[in-house]
């Protein structure tokens, strides 16, 4: 039988569950500030992952511009975060 510590326990009940996509989507939220800045953060009104697609809600319309044209940028920021490749996609609404 093999041993865990709880860290390796829960990462692996999340990796095996359907719960990894909530996971990661709650992780985004509450480090949003930390992952984007708080410029970002603050202007952000909603950030959603849906089926590796982020999904960032802003009104302001330099920061929707500054956004789209950092795509790339944002998908290799929050991946490398998560230590994982989640994001495959942006989506600035």
């Amino acid at each position: 039988m093999a041993q865990y510590s709880m860290a390796d326990a829960l990462k692996k009940l999340i990796n095996d569950s359907s719960w990894k996509q909530r996971y990661l989507q709650s992780r985004i939220r509450l480090d949003w500030e930390k992952i984007m800045g708080t410029t970002v953060a603050k202007y952000t009104e909603e950030v959603k992952l849906i089926e590796n697609k982020l999904v960032i809600k802003t009104n302001v319309a330099a920061l929707k511009n500054e956004l789209n044209m950092s795509k790339k940028h944002i998908i290799e920021t929050v991946n490398t975060y998560l230590q994982e490749s989640v994001v495959k996609e942006i989506i600035i609404v």
